[in-house]
């Protein structure tokens, strides 16, 4: 047995790197209240795709080994599909998000698209690395480091959420005249009776708190905010129908001092989890603000 693996070896190493880089995918592949990808077939997809990068990052080891230079081109033929597959995802997202009550906003597509295009290049580390040491070692090796990978793959796997940048706190609703308040931060005027009923019955306010000038920056990013409502309105649901622009969710800025309200009428009117839900939400890679890392404010600072 140990003879035919040295024989084999770069049989071996490429079998490694294809079950490592697709168990990566699979990974990392998870349809959740989004519902996307969809299943099966969206997720049939991607792992499909991850099959193709897999083999990209394997077969191009024993291609060094062999000194085929010219065959390692086919890498950048892999990244123009895989940008391809990113443009792919973000016209659908885009065409669905039309149909959406609670849409999810540019921002928010942009970063689902960056990110099945970001985890193609991870599954062809993931390869890539397995196939690599169990080539130039022996096979264990290459199962370490499979493993190895499959660890910084679990670590790359998820960013961070407003957790890290902000605190949430449930607050009443307010309706002074026609004036609707989230706590102390004015949202919109309602003038329609039965609207103001509804509002009264179901309504659900959250103010969140950024920590710092930079998560307060984010938190102003039109794209954020939007994808903190399409998360509240996937999970609570939200009680509208097309044309009712008085019922749609908002997210207003208190000028002041950055703190950002949610108003929602929910299906499930849950104050506590409305909360939670908010925490979690992912903060949008685009919509990412640091204004504290100019060098003006550093030099204020100092």
């Amino acid at each position: 047995m140990t003879a035919f693996l040295i024989e084999n070896k770069y049989t071996v190493g490429i079998m490694l790197g294809v079950i490592f880089g697709l168990a990566s995918r699979i990974l990392m592949l998870r349809t959740d209240y989004r519902q996307y990808p969809t299943y099966p077939h969206g997720r049939i997809i991607h792992i499909s795709l991850g099959v193709i990068a897999a083999a990209l990052g394997a077969v191009a080891v024993p291609a060094l080994f062999n000194k085929d230079y010219t065959a390692i081109t086919f890498l950048t033929l892999a990244a123009q599909q895989f940008r391809d597959v990113r443009k792919m995802e973000r016209d659908t997202l885009t065409k669905i998000d039309e149909l959406e009550l609670v849409q999810r906003g540019t921002t928010y597509i942009e970063g689902i698209a960056m990110v099945f295009e970001g985890r193609n290049y991870l599954v062809i580390m993931t390869a890539f690395f397995s196939s690599l040491f169990a080539i130039s070692f022996t096979w264990y090796y290459g199962l370490a480091a499979g493993i190895v990978s499959m660890i910084i793959v679990l670590a790359l796997r998820s960013g961070k959420s407003i957790s890290h940048i902000a605190s949430a706190e449930s607050v009443p609703v307010k309706q002074d005249g026609p004036d609707l308040l989230v706590g102390d931060i004015y949202i919109m005027n309602v003038g329609l009776k039965v609207n103001q009923e509804l509002i009264a019955e179901r309504g659900l306010g959250v103010i969140i708190k950024p920590y710092n000038p930079n998560g307060k920056a984010t938190l102003s990013n039109l794209g954020q905010r939007q994808a903190i409502l399409y998360d509240l309105s996937t999970i609570l649901g939200v009680y509208r129908d097309d044309g009712e622009p008085a019922l749609i969710p908002m997210a207003k800025l208190d000028m002041r001092d950055g703190r950002l309200a949610i108003f929602l009428l929910p299906q499930e009117k849950n104050a506590s989890k409305a909360r939670e839900i908010v925490l979690r939400v992912p903060i949008l890679e685009s919509a990412v603000r640091m204004p504290t890392e100019a060098k003006v404010n550093q030099q204020e600072g100092s």
